[in-house]
């Protein structure tokens, strides 16, 4: 059975149209017509139609953070043990219940797909559940609840800090995250079922290093290679398994790296064969020349989060010499100290305007398509308002007190999350007038992080 749906505004792949109609059937788009009157029994959207929107970097677990990390100012190292003491806490129900309202957060935004940065693997000091992916399964029936594609980026983390002496070994609530080594973090990932090998059809697994930090240097070829074994659609580069990484977020990182090793982390990734047109390099903002180099030699990946780099006073990074280097930008939520990928497009041409002292760094166009990334987590058909792509789509009000008078052609730059009001995600619908299936999203959120807090 078809579907069809009216759009007075839509972004096709080739810029902003009018008068659009698309015909939906078994998920995908079987047309797409611009420039045609809306037909007896077409669903109209309000406002303008972007494609589903991709977060390609998120840790679920740090929604219950969201404005509690400030007192006395803080900085990267205190809000880390913040999330530490959240980790310590979380069982595979708990992580259920607060999964699934911070996804359907995502939803509300506008979402359709999300990179999950899974390193939560484990129990209280680093007892194993029965099913050794517990909480990746949790992860996975959250993302169904709430109606959104799950990329589940399970992340090796082996070591608990680099510094000029070495690795430092695991302890408190980072046992949780360990597998011991490379060779048994990819035997209990092989052990994940994705929508390529019979698992759910909303599910896409991928692999994660957490970062130079957290997994020695000889650990890392060898997690590269047991992602990029993975079964993937078709193609090779940005359509294989994903690989994703957090790289040179903080200045000390790079410190630790070049301390230990002589390079950069994204030099050290280049030696030991981890870069590739198949990584995502996460923040991605202290770099020097010559990374950007690498990473753009390689078609690689960069993913910004700018709502959180600003939380956390990382930095602005180059996001337009990536660019311009040949790499390929994409963004996430992270820390989710903001939903809102509307809010994070803006934010990488504002950012870029701080930096440069220059306006136009990144034209609309260019900001959707790091919105639409979905390619950087493994959803190559995602994307796109075309005929054969997944029929995902996002319609954002144009008559808001934020939106009002707006060119719909310009809408990444005026509007908020808070504008969305239909999201349809592989043809169904998700978001129906700025409410998602699930009810009140608020409540569920209240109800899934109050309890973490109540001994503090």
């Amino acid at each position: 059975m078809s579907t069809t749906w009216f759009a007075a505004h839509a972004h096709l792949p080739d810029g902003p149209a009018r008068d659009v109609r698309l015909t939906i059937e078994d998920g995908r788009f079987t047309a797409v017509d611009a420039g045609r009157s809306a037909e007896a029994g077409d669903r109209v959207l309000p406002g303008v139609v972007l494609p589903g929107l991709a977060n390609s970097h998120s840790h679920a677990f740090h929604r219950a953070l969201r404005g509690r990390t400030h007192a006395g100012g803080g900085t990267f190292w205190t809000w880390r043990e913040g999330m530490y003491a959240v980790a310590a806490q979380l069982d595979p129900d708990s992580y259920l219940t607060l999964a699934r309202a911070a996804y359907a957060e995502m939803a509300l935004a506008g979402v359709t797909a999300v990179g999950e940065f899974h390193y939560l693997h484990h129990g209280p000091g680093g007892t194993r559940y029965a099913d050794a992916n517990a909480m990746g399964h949790a992860l996975v029936e959250a993302a169904c609840e709430a109606g959104v594609r799950l990329t589940l980026l399970d992340t090796c983390y082996l070591s608990g800090g680099l510094g000029a002496d070495g690795y430092a070994a695991l302890e408190g609530p980072q046992l949780r995250f360990g597998d011991g080594d490379a060779g048994a973090w990819a035997a209990r990932v092989g052990e994940l079922r994705d929508h390529l090998d019979g698992g759910p059809e909303h599910l896409r697994v991928g692999g994660a290093v957490h970062s130079v930090r957290a997994v020695p240097r000889d650990q890392l070829g060898a997690v590269a290679a047991a992602a990029r074994s993975r079964p993937h659609p078709g193609g090779t580069g940005a359509e294989g398994t994903p690989l994703h990484v957090h790289l040179s977020e903080q200045p000390a990182e790079n410190e630790a790296c070049l301390a230990a090793h002589g390079r950069t982390p994204a030099g050290l990734l280049e030696a030991e064969g981890v870069l590739g047109p198949d990584l995502s390099a996460v923040h991605a903002t202290h770099l020097t020349d010559e990374d950007v180099g690498l990473l753009g030699g390689h078609r690689s990946w960069a993913c910004f989060c700018p709502t959180t780099e600003r939380d956390l006073a990382d930095g602005i990074g180059p996001a337009v010499a990536l660019r311009d280097a040949g790499a390929r930008l994409s963004l996430g939520s992270d820390q989710h100290a903001v939903v809102d990928l509307l809010e994070e497009a803006r934010a990488l041409e504002m950012h870029e305007r701080l930096a440069s002292l220059r306006r136009g760094r990144l034209a609309p166009a260019a900001l959707l398509e790091a919105a639409t990334a979905h390619g950087s987590i493994g959803w190559p058909d995602a994307g796109r308002l075309e005929v054969g792509a997944r029929a995902d789509l996002v319609a954002v009000r144009d008559d808001t007190v934020r939106t009002a008078g707006s060119d719909p052609g310009q809408i990444l730059l005026a509007a908020t999350a808070a504008d969305v009001d239909t999201v349809v995600v592989d043809g169904r619908v998700v978001v129906e007038a700025r409410r998602h299936r699930l009810g009140d999203v608020g409540r569920l959120l209240h109800e899934a992080i109050t309890p973490l807090w109540k001994e503090r």
